[in-house]
């Protein structure tokens, strides 16, 4: 039988396996996976570093100083770094590393999104409410499409309407309300631009780290994993 070729993050790593960060260059599109040791996009990966007190940071933005370590943005992931000590081993050093560190990266992720989009709105660039976020959609300005995560599965289809754009479901109709400083917001229009395809970006990891799975271009999101709601037919609508 022959046997399958590659890694895959689930694998077992021997304790003697070495970590050579010098031979990683942290340039170019893709980066290399502490765990999986898999070439990955860096669009598709969380850098860490460690920070004072040889303490493990999430950098969000993958701009703090130091020597990147990263992490595909899965959920199998994450665990397996921790079990293996990989931050360590790559580091060569003893590091401290939160024992809850998808969730910081979660909390971090769902921070940085809210920011973008209020960045986008303040400029001008990105709308709410059906009607008006719709026409921009019509009208062919949208970059990204953001849709609360509680909102209704056959409204949010129906505000599409089959157009080929992405669409991400990173927060709650809540969340998204309180940027545009609404009560609740279902639909969110982002202009094309580099901000639509920053918040598109970490979306996706963010879906990636809750274990939420990408389909076409829809981006689950991690609302439905800390509530354990399934994903019905029903939910918030918006006019």
């Amino acid at each position: 039988m022959t046997k399958p070729k590659g890694k895959t993050a689930t694998q077992p790593e021997p304790d003697e396996f070495e970590i050579d960060l010098d031979a990683e260059p942290e340039t170019g599109p893709l980066r290399r996976c502490l765990v999986s040791r898999d070439s990955v996009p860096r669009d598709e990966a969380l850098r860490f570093v460690v920070g004072p007190g040889q303490k493990i940071l999430f950098d969000v933005a993958a701009t703090l100083p130091g020597r990147g370590l990263w992490l595909s943005a899965r959920a199998d992931v994450i665990p397996l770094a921790i079990k293996r000590g990989v931050f360590s081993r790559a580091a060569k050093q003893r590091v401290d590393v939160p024992a809850d560190l998808a969730g910081v990266v979660e909390a971090l992720l769902v921070r940085r999104i809210t920011e973008l989009l209020g960045l986008a709105r303040r400029g001008g660039g990105a709308i709410s409410g059906f009607e008006k976020a719709r026409e921009w959609l019509v009208e062919g300005k949208a970059g990204l499409v953001v849709q609360a995560s509680d909102g209704s599965i056959e409204e949010r289809a129906r505000f599409i309407g089959g157009r080929d754009v992405p669409v991400v479901t990173p927060l709650d109709a809540q969340r998204l309300g309180k940027v545009f400083g609404r009560e609740h917001a279902v639909h969110v229009v982002v202009a094309a631009g580099r901000l639509a395809k920053m918040i598109e970006v970490d979306a996706n990891r963010l879906a990636g780290v809750a274990g939420r799975q990408t389909s076409g271009h829809i981006a689950p999101s991690i609302d439905a994993a800390v509530t354990g709601e399934s994903p019905g037919t029903g939910g918030l609508s918006e006019t």
